[in-house]
């Protein structure tokens, strides 16, 4: 299943990269452009990664939930992400009204 639409970046394609150690939303992003368009896969994105934490540390905390990783100091980029879609589409529309 197509998670963005914009690079057509698949659950798939996701999820190799988070076992590739894609970790966050931003990790994706930099990795094969997903988020970064519209914004509107951001939150699907999040509920692949399991709220941030990678698949290998998810079977970590499974295993051994006293070593595993913590990521409650690590801060959600959704909103960052959206802010930055949400510019981009201010500025193609003025550039848009410029033109007509």
């Amino acid at each position: 299943m197509y998670v963005c639409s914009c690079f057509g970046i698949t659950e798939r394609d996701v999820r190799e990269h988070a076992d590739a150690g894609a970790c966050t939303p931003r990790r994706i992003a930099s990795a094969c452009k997903a988020g970064t368009d519209c914004g509107g896969c951001v939150r699907r994105i999040q509920a692949l990664l399991g709220r941030g934490v990678a698949p290998a540390a998810r079977e970590a905390a499974a295993i051994a939930p006293s070593t595993a990783p913590s990521t409650a100091a690590v801060p959600s980029v959704a909103p960052v992400i959206l802010a930055a879609a949400r510019a981009v589409r201010a500025a193609r529309s003025a550039r848009a009204a410029e033109a007509a």
